[in-house]
């Protein structure tokens, strides 16, 4: 009966090896094809590229079911399985071991990137660039299905049957976040590489004009939203999960995150430029090409063991590979710019200073200055250690130097821009359109001294931030008296009130950066059992411990009342962390505030527990600024109603 089960299991792990090789032949076949039909201008190759997408996702797919079906029928047989997971974890930390490690990870980020392939040959023009967008897919695809069918596969089969696996990382499972988060990351991440696709196309062909820019617009779009939601949804769990109360650290994982999210929007902001006025060719394309590169960048530092993270995977043959990959999509990107240099020139005149054009083109140099000192700072410590051997680090406080003033000009920018005409503003109608919104911001920065704010960070957020409004307010006026009221401006353009929601999402953010990083107050405290201890202008006092088992660990809660309200901090152990506790922080989430507890350490017949109380004025706040973002940056995905003209003799109308 056992050899009868070790064989059933052995042909499903073969089966999942076998589709990952098919989705490598059909990848290779699909990019032979693509750029047989772009070369050629045959549409049977091109439609045999676009066909051979469907067999990959196809192949794909089936791979990730059986390596689901094998996490969650406790199939030990694979590596994989036996190395991160174990039959007493709950339902939902098996669904999400599948990217939990090396391996599982770049299958699910192959099964994506053949998802958004699959949409894409489906929503394809018949147009130059159908071939060789199809081609840069498949370019991408013969990599990452390579990968995981040969350097990195999670079907190695294990030749002794361990009876129990070894489990998942037990950080990875202390909080349902990450179902969440990676998913999201990774749904970014590889969306972006369809706007990278779409810019090879343009440069091979050298259609450079509007056509590519608009095509792809609600693709990178879509990506934006997914990382944007994704960077926050990583601090949530961070400030859920690890116990310090925050929410951003300048990890180096989180910074390879945040690098793509700054050149794509940049790339947002830019991409109108040349729809309005042609210019920025050369920026548009440079911007999408190094936001692309970026992710496999960050992919590289997160699965190639050269940094130290609390996001990393164990390094190993991938890190190289996926360096190889890197270097060949900079080298290719910069070939054909360089070979399309003439095409890529502005035509028009240059954008003035004061004009929207100017802010945007300002803002981006500002977004692009900031993603290299992100960088700097993420890869510095590894290229110290390349040199002399010596571990170094970047801390928080050399990131914050930069990311402060630099959040501040784009702030400022932010508020400028939209208020601005295309082309050129006279000195009279700059003043006219910041005229309110600087006495608004003049107005909230007097309100914050007298309130008691006095971190000069803080006060110009303030400021800036009752600026941007009032000038938000303004747009969102004139545009309802330009069509008689708000609700038919809306119906017409609803891109521009998405694009000012997601900007009033942001100040929000903002104002929760600012105030929980000047004013968060920690202090640590011992409480004896049933006496009460003063804390930060509380009364702590502790009520009792309790325990409870799992099939899977442990927790030993410490009951603590704040005041006369109830909170609950938590330290758990899993079976596989050996003696490393881990702490699930009580946090009472408020509008103005959190108050956020966590058990340190305690005696083990508790009689006293140690802690840590974090007050942290207006967290919520990015949270809630978040889904602000994703929503009005959802809205902009809509397609405003068609006009339909009216002939009336020799005059039109529009209707």
């Amino acid at each position: 009966m056992l050899n009868l089960i070790s064989f059933e299991a052995s042909r499903m792990a073969a089966l999942g090896q076998l589709c990952l090789y098919g989705a490598l032949a059909l990848s290779l076949v699909g990019l032979w094809l693509g750029l047989l039909g772009g070369w050629r201008r045959d549409p049977r190759a091109t439609e045999g590229a676009r066909r051979a997408v469907w067999g990959v996702f196809g192949f794909v797919s089936l791979a990730t079911f059986v390596l689901m079906a094998a996490l969650l029928g406790d199939d030990f047989s694979v590596r994989y399985v036996a190395e991160h997971s174990m039959t007493t974890s709950p339902t939902w930390v098996k669904v999400t071991s599948l990217w939990g490690a090396l391996a599982g990870s770049i299958l699910l980020w192959t099964w994506l990137l053949s998802a958004y392939a699959f949409v894409l040959s489906l929503t394809l023009r018949r147009d130059a660039l159908r071939p060789w967008a199809l081609s840069a897919m498949f370019f991408s695809l013969v990599f990452f299905t390579g990968v995981v069918a040969g350097v990195s596969s999670p079907f190695t089969p294990l030749a002794v049957i361990p009876l129990e696996g070894q489990g998942p990382n037990p950080a990875l499972q202390n909080h349902w976040m990450m179902a969440v988060h990676p998913v999201l990351l990774y749904l970014g991440f590889v969306g972006l590489s369809v706007p990278f696709a779409y810019a090879v196309a343009a440069l091979v062909t050298g259609r450079l004009s509007d056509h590519w820019l608009v095509t792809t617009r609600r693709w990178t779009l879509l990506a934006w939203i997914f990382l944007s939601a994704a960077i926050v949804a990583g601090g949530w769990w961070s400030y859920e999960t690890l116990g310090w109360g925050g929410y951003w650290a300048w990890d180096p994982v989180e910074n390879a995150s945040f690098i793509p999210w700054l050149l794509t929007t940049a790339f947002l902001h830019s991409i109108q430029i040349q729809e309005r006025r042609g210019l920025l060719r050369g920026w548009n394309i440079w911007l999408i090409i190094l936001a692309y590169a970026s992710t496999v960048l960050g992919t590289f530092l997160n699965r190639s063991g050269i940094v130290q993270s609390v996001h990393a995977f164990a390094g190993g043959a991938v890190g190289p590979v996926f360096l190889g990959f890197l270097a060949a999509l900079l080298l290719g990107g910069v070939l054909l710019a360089a070979w399309r240099t003439p095409h890529l020139r502005d035509q028009g005149e240059p954008p003035a200073v004061v004009s929207r054009e100017g802010a945007f083109l300002a803002a981006n140099w500002l977004f692009l200055v900031f993603s290299v000192m992100v960088l700097l700072g993420t890869l510095f410590p590894v290229l110290v250690e390349a040199a002399t051997g010596r571990k170094s680090s970047v801390g928080a406080p050399f990131f914050n130097t930069f990311a402060v003033p630099l959040g501040l000009g784009l702030l400022l920018l932010m508020g400028i821009g939209p208020v601005l005409p295309w082309r050129r503003a006279s000195g009279e109608g700059l003043l006219r359109a910041l005229r309110w919104p600087a006495v608004a911001g003049l107005a909230a920065a007097v309100l914050g001294l007298v309130a008691g704010v006095r971190s000069v960070a803080v006060v110009l957020v303030l400021a800036l931030c009752a600026y941007n409004v009032t000038g938000l307010v303004q747009l969102t006026a004139r545009a309802a008296r330009e069509r008689g009221s708000l609700l038919a401006s809306l119906r017409e353009q609803p891109r521009r009130y998405g694009a000012y929601l997601a900007h009033f999402g942001l100040l929000v953010v903002a104002l929760g950066l600012a105030f929980s990083g000047g004013y968060k107050q920690s202090a640590e405290a011992t409480l004896p059992l049933g006496k009460p201890v003063q804390l930060l202008n509380t009364t702590l006092q502790f009520d009792g411990l309790s325990r409870e088992r799992y099939r899977y660990g442990s927790s030993a809660i410490a009951r603590i009342s704040i005041d006369g309200a109830a909170y609950a901090p938590r330290t758990n152990l899993y079976q596989q962390s050996g003696d490393t506790a881990f702490p699930t922080p009580a946090v009472r989430y408020g509008l103005f505030g959190d108050t956020y507890l966590v058990a340190t350490t305690f005696d083990q017949a508790g009689q006293w527990v140690s802690v840590r109380l974090i007050q942290s004025p207006l967290v919520s706040w990015i949270w809630v600024g978040t889904l602000l973002v994703v929503l009005g940056a959802g809205f902009t995905l809509v397609t405003p109603p068609r006009t339909r003209v009216v002939r009336v003799g020799v005059a039109e109308a529009v209707v």
